[in-house]
């Protein structure tokens, strides 16, 4: 049986179009509530920084042991996947205003990192940028 977008139950859609029809879906659940005049993308930006901070959040005081083993326990294996939830879906809205395709836009940095730091076999203490 098909569901109304026309993917058969128990079937799930290749993976870009599996985050396109959740991009969609976010965007209309947004206009079925009259919230589009609100989903700037300045906003979408604040609300995503504030999503991710309550990520953050979880890990604050945890020791690196402590955040490995973050998702052996229920409560908070919920919060991160909320949290993380809620991040996602913000950047997606904030893509669909600003007409990014997410996936093409972390397909080409990829590249990009992997010129500016090529792969030389060993281990280095250089650290990473989000630049």
């Amino acid at each position: 049986m098909s569901d109304e977008q026309g993917v058969q139950h128990g079937e799930e859609p290749h993976p870009p179009e599996r985050l396109h029809r959740l991009q969609r879906r976010l965007a209309e659940f947004a206009a079925a509530r009259g919230w589009e005049p609100y989903h700037t993308p300045k906003n979408l930006a604040v609300a995503l920084s504030v999503e991710a901070s309550e990520l953050v959040e979880i890990f604050q005081w945890l020791t690196p042991e402590e955040s490995a083993k973050v998702m052996e326990k229920p409560e908070s294996a919920h919060r991160v996947a909320d949290e993380v939830a809620d991040v996602l879906a913000y950047l997606l809205q904030f893509c669909e205003v600003l007409g990014v395709d997410v996936l093409d836009a972390l397909a080409a940095k990829i590249e990009r990192n992997e010129l500016r730091f090529p792969a030389t076999g060993a281990p280095t203490s250089n650290c990473h940028s989000s630049e």
